[in-house]
């Protein structure tokens, strides 16, 4: 992507977490939880405890990390002028939501959380968490394409789960998954990350027009979709899929609702939660 020279966001910050959890309220939403089970709720109630409140100490980055952190500063403000411009023609204003960069654990206003559990969104501070090692991790372990790119539909993703805390879905979402088992809950999970991947898609198209992509890029976030579809982790993980445990989705769906924001351009498609099938 041609990101150099361009506008890098305000919101962003970088720390070194440590501290205890603090205890109730919020929801985290990660790209990745557990990596086989679980949802995004039950990571925060077995991974994480409640007691006295700690801090957050900046650290200093590597030559490489300060190029992700760089580059993640740019996609956020295109994010930004997206939702802005988007938005508004639906008659929303859209609130910026920050991006803390950390290193090994971090806490966050839903508590303790390590980068084990991926880059995830937090709507109790409207706030975004990214240990910039998930950058190689993808490539790694989950055999992502290599290329910048990849950061890029990450942090659209989780900007999607702001645009659904902005827009009222996350707190419609939030009452009905409180009713329900864990295998409809699972299934109502599957159905807000589709929607989310739909609005990174839409972010993609954005930088697009904007004339910001460069060959390839597509291809690398598409890769992306697919090397963390739940199926292709658990086949990886355990060898075999259990599909009433999936939270985010197949390789497949994530890829198509991706792909379908992103040919769309704008909200016209999104319902992930009333469509007839993913």
């Amino acid at each position: 992507m041609k990101w150099q020279g361009r506008r890098q966001s305000s919101n962003v910050s970088k720390s070194k977490g440590g501290g205890v959890a603090l205890g109730g309220g919020g929801l985290i939403l990660a790209l990745i939880v557990f990596l086989i089970t679980g949802s995004p709720r039950d990571a925060i109630r077995t991974g994480l405890g409640t007691g006295s409140q700690g801090t957050n100490q900046e650290y200093k980055l590597s030559a490489k990390e300060q190029e992700l952190y760089d580059y993640s500063a740019v996609v956020l403000a295109d994010t930004e002028d997206a939702w802005h411009e988007i938005l508004k023609d639906e008659g929303i204003e859209y609130r910026e939501p920050k991006l803390e960069i950390f290193k090994g654990q971090v806490k966050s206003g839903c508590g303790i959380a390590n980068s084990g559990m991926g880059p995830f969104y937090c709507s109790r501070d409207e706030t975004l968490y990214m240990d910039l090692s998930f950058y190689d991790s993808l490539i790694k372990d989950f055999g992502a394409k290599e290329g910048d790119f990849i950061l890029s539909y990450v942090i659209s993703h989780e900007v999607g789960h702001h645009v659904q805390e902005v827009t009222g879905i996350m707190s419609q979402y939030q009452e009905l998954a409180s009713k329900m088992s864990e295998n409809e809950r699972n299934a109502l999970t599957v159905r807000l990350e589709l929607q989310a991947d739909y609005l990174a898609g839409v972010v993609a198209r954005y930088q697009k027009d904007k004339g910001y992509l460069d060959p390839g890029d597509m291809e690398e976030a598409i890769s992306t979709a697919w090397s963390i579809g739940d199926d292709a982790i658990q086949k990886k993980a355990q060898g075999y899929v259990r599909p009433e445990s999936f939270t985010h989705g197949s390789s497949e769906e994530r890829v198509r609702w991706y792909k379908k924001g992103y040919e769309t351009g704008n909200l016209s498609q999104w319902d992930t939660f009333n469509a007839k099938s993913l």
